[in-house]
This record gives C-alpha cells, sequence and structure tokens, in this order.
C-alpha cells in the first residue's frame, strides 16, 4: 500500500519535471538532466507531499518544492558518482551520467539541476513571498556548508584519516550528507503553511539516521541488481560505518529505535499522520 503511495507521489513528480523541462531546449546537458532525474524512490518528494497534505497544502503547490528537492538530490547523485569523488559507474540501474556522456556534461548537468532546484523552490506558485523566501533559504543551509556538502566534505576527508571515524563523527557525518535534505522535505509542508516545523524535524533527525544505518546494512548485505549502484564499497575502502562499529545486529537494532523514535514524535497529529509514520518504517524494510 505505501509502496503504491510513494510510486504515485515519483510520478506525478516525473511528470512536473518533464513539463518544466519541456520548456528547455533538449541540448545534450537538458537531456542528461531528464535522464539523471530517472528511475529514484522520491522519498524526499513524498515527503514533501505528504508534510503538506497534513498541513492542508494543495498538492498544486507543494508540487513545485516537491519537484525541487528531487533535483537537488539528482545532482548531488550526479557529483558524487563522479571520478574526483566516488567513481561509480552505475547509478540507479542505469550508467551514471559521466559514463552516459562525459564528466564535462556531467559536471553540468549537476550544476543545472542545482540551479533548477532553486528557481522551482522560489517560484510564484509555492505561495506568498515569506514562505518562497524560507523555503529557498533553508534550502539553502541544508544543501551548502552547513548540511550536505559538509557531510560529503567529511566523508571524503573520512577515507584518508588515520584514525576511523566514531560512532558520534559517523552520525554527524551522516546527519548532514544524508539527514539534512530529509530534514528539509518533512519540514516544507509546515514551512508552506507557515507553521511550526518543529515535530516534524524530529521525526525528520530520526527517520533520516534510520535511512543511512538501513543504507550501511544493505550495503553488505544487499543485491547490487535492485540496489541499482555498487555495493560493498565502504568495506573495500576500509570506512566506518554504523555496520562496523555495531556489527549488523546492533545496527538494525539501532535503525528500528529510531523508527519507533520517528513515528512516536508524530503523535500529537493523530491518525493523520499515519503515511509519514509508513515512510519511516519504509526506510528500514527496503531492498534499494
Amino acid at each position: 500500500m505505501f509502496r503504491h503511495r510513494l510510486a504515485d507521489a515519483a510520478g506525478r513528480i516525473e511528470a512536473q519535471f518533464a513539463h518544466v523541462l519541456g520548456k528547455l531546449d533538449p541540448v545534450p546537458v537538458v537531456q542528461a538532466m531528464g535522464y539523471a532525474m530517472r528511475g529514484g524512490k522520491g522519498l524526499r518528494g513524498f515527503l514533501v507531499l505528504e508534510s503538506a497534505r497534513l498541513h492542508g497544502i494543495e498538492a498544486d503547490r507543494a508540487i513545485w518544492p516537491a519537484t525541487a528537492i528531487e533535483a537537488l538530490h539528482a545532482y548531488s547523485l550526479v557529483h558524487d558518482d563522479l571520478p574526483c569523488m566516488d567513481d561509480d559507474d552505475l547509478r540507479r540501474g542505469q550508467a551514471t551520467v559521466h559514463v552516459k556522456w562525459d564528466e564535462s556534461t556531467a559536471v553540468l548537468t549537476g550544476d543545472a539541476l542545482h540551479s533548477l532546484a532553486f528557481e522551482l523552490v522560489s517560484h510564484p506558485n509555492c505561495g506568498p513571498a515569506a514562505v518562497r523566501a524560507e523555503l529557498t533559504h533553508s534550502l539553502a543551509r541544508a544543501s551548502g556548508a552547513q548540511g550536505m556538502v559538509l557531510g560529503q566534505a567529511l566523508d571524503i576527508a573520512a577515507e584518508t584519516a588515520d584514525i576511523p571515524l566514531s560512532l558520534d563523527q559517523i552520525t554527524a557525518l551522516q546527519s548532514g550528507k544524508t539527514g539534512a535534505l530529509i530534514e528539509w522535505s518533512a519540514c516544507a509542508g509546515a514551512l508552506l503553511a507557515q507553521a511550526d516545523p518543529e515535530l516534524l524535524r524530529r521525526y525528520a533527525q530520526a527517520m533520516g539516521l534510520a535511512f543511512q544505518i538501513a543504507d550501511d546494512i544493505l550495503d553488505v548485505e544487499g543485491d547490487a541488481e535492485k540496489a541499482g549502484k555498487r555495493l560493498q564499497k565502504d568495506a573495500r575502502a576500509g570506512k566506518a560505518t554504523f555496520v562496523s562499529l555495531l556489527g549488523l545486529e546492533g545496527a538494525r537494532s539501532r535503525a528500528t529505535d529510531l523508527v519507533d523514535q520517528a513515528c512516536d514524535t508524530l503523535a500529537p497529529y493523530g491518525a493523520q499522520a499515519e503515511t509519514l509514520r509508513d515512510a519511516a518504517r519504509f526506510v528500514i524494510a527496503r531492498d534499494n
């Protein structure tokens, strides 16, 4: 049931992105932008749409920031896959952008997706100017040197560190690399409604950490074909992960506790937040 709702949200975001992209000249970089957006789960965009529904925001407004966060997430993956970063040749079950085209096109594709994300999140259809300003400002913080980029930089630095990261250090790293965009996505609905996002922020912080722990588990025992990317990279690189520090069972237990914490945080919303609870449970039950 939840997977159907997730797929429906992903389909709506894909259609919105195609509509936006259809207004641009079909040059190679634009073609690559569409290619980079294919095949994702759309979880971040789903969280935007669902948190908006929770606050009575119509889907026609929420689809803009939902599409924006998926474009920004796609940019991060395109750049993350580059030879100077993780040097991956497979993403979402297809060749990475720099393999399909070339490195220059991949860099420009990521740049264009990044810029488009801010164009979408500041679009007049998102609502009043104050709402658009807050969405844009908070997304900049979540995606930059206080959020995702910081986490990525810490992750790269850890690859050459003489001493493996501690559990606290990994947790801090992942709160930026993975958690920051998930947190923004879950809070977006409250921001659209000019409501207090604190409960959704706490929900997303727990959920985002559970998501990364699940990724670490999948990297060890997942199916590469289902994951659509190379696995066991961290082990080969000798990097500390939640699994290497906690063990498989310890990591599973920690992820389960975090999901319970995320679900409990939503208690004031009652039954209306059940879909968000399902989303939290999904992150540790997925196989890709």
